[in-house]
């Protein structure tokens, strides 16, 4: 199976857990969309997902709170979720208003470590 198949597995998997997501894209630290299930821009998410990741893991780094993990951004509209997954692909998750947030953080870690094993595993025999 595909990189690409098997990140959009794990998002539809996301999806089936928690209903409130609306969609999500994975994508490498320098923007390049990996996969995607969102409806539209998903190349701006994902260009914009990486330049979170950066400042994100910057600011965990310079405040010394350890390695980065994610971000939420709350919004009117929703939340979007933002999750390393490994050291190479960034998780961007968005969800509709009234989202349990502890079940978002719960399964988007997991989604995130599950894309980490999987680009580690696909990455490497590449």
């Amino acid at each position: 199976m595909e990189l690409r198949d098997e990140v959009r597995r794990e998002m539809t998997l996301l999806r089936e857990r928690i209903p409130d997501v609306d969609g999500s894209v994975a994508c490498s630290v320098d923007g390049l969309t990996i996969a995607s299930d969102l409806d539209r821009a998903s190349e701006q998410t994902g260009a914009l997902s990486s330049a979170l990741l950066a400042l994100s893991r910057r600011m965990a780094d310079m405040v010394g709170k350890g390695a980065f993990e994610e971000t939420l951004i709350s919004g009117t509209n929703g939340y979007a979720a933002f999750y390393a997954a490994g050291p190479k692909i960034v998780l961007t998750v968005l969800a509709r208003p009234g989202t349990n947030l502890g079940l978002l953080r719960l399964e988007g870690r997991k989604t995130a470590a599950n894309l980490a094993a999987i680009t580690s595993r696909t990455w490497t025999t590449q």
